[in-house]
């Protein structure tokens, strides 16, 4: 019976990328009648399916009853655009930046309450820093992740303390409000900011953020080394390569 159920729900959502691909076909709003012709799908099954694609916002039915792709699928569309933008841009100054410290480089882009890692370039030597593409953190325990509290307001910050308590990861977590708020102001101020061993003890980072042509923060890059490694002099470099992907995206 499971795989009965399991083969159902993989047919349902094959015979809805067929839609999706056949309403993509057309310039203009397409009839039920052609797309269950387009498909080969009972006209019964296809209205089901495209009524489940409604709901959801990956299709649009307009007044005549015609149907065409919904405002869901573009906002999705846009998001791995400006992804797959971001990373191409950044990629060549974050391999410049580990070659010139010789540490691991990281590219983050802030969803919620979390950085997500959607970048990396790793040195050429048994011991770095490894973060796994795909891997998220709390922003109160990353460097950049304090940058993003900071550009907001006060209350912003106050907010994000009271939905996640701020888990403490290390001894060195900042864990509590005043604590937080302190080094998300500073770190604005400075434009730079510090991972003290606050998300993994022995691993510490320097951050910065990067702009877009708007003024807005659009991600984070971020240095990460053992901690006996880890240099402020390095603040100098992780800006000028963070400045530089921002120019590259219009910023300033």
């Amino acid at each position: 019976m499971k795989a009965e159920t399991d083969t159902t729900r993989i047919q349902v959502i094959d015979r809805a990328a067929a839609l999706l691909d056949a309403i993509a076909r057309y310039p203009e709003p397409i009839s039920l009648k052609v797309l269950s012709a387009e498909t080969g799908l009972h006209t019964s099954t296809a209205h089901r399916i495209l009524s489940s694609l409604i709901d959801n916002r990956f299709v649009e039915r307009d007044p005549a009853g015609r149907y065409r792709l919904g405002i869901h699928l573009l906002q999705l569309g846009v998001r791995l655009h400006n992804k797959i933008d971001l990373r191409s841009v950044a990629l060549p100054y974050m391999e410049a930046l580990r070659d010139q410290l010789n540490e691991s480089v990281n590219l983050t882009l802030r969803e919620g309450d979390v950085v997500v890692y959607i970048e990396k370039a790793t040195p050429n030597r048994m011991m770095h820093v490894q973060q796994v593409v795909g891997s998220r953190a709390p922003l109160h325990v990353t460097a950049v992740g304090k940058l993003m509290l900071g550009a907001g307001s006060d209350d912003d910050i106050r907010s994000y303390a009271q939905r996640t308590n701020l888990p403490a990861y290390t001894r060195n977590t900042l864990s509590t409000l005043p604590q937080l708020l302190n080094v998300c102001q500073q770190a604005a101020q400075q434009g730079y900011a510090l991972d003290n061993e606050e998300a993994e003890i022995g691993v510490g980072c320097i951050g910065v953020l990067i702009y877009d042509s708007t003024g807005r923060a659009v991600a984070g890059l971020s240095v990460s080394a053992p901690m006996e490694r880890r240099q402020m002099a390095w603040v100098e470099a992780v800006q000028a390569a963070g400045k530089a992907i921002s120019a590259q995206l219009g910023g300033g």
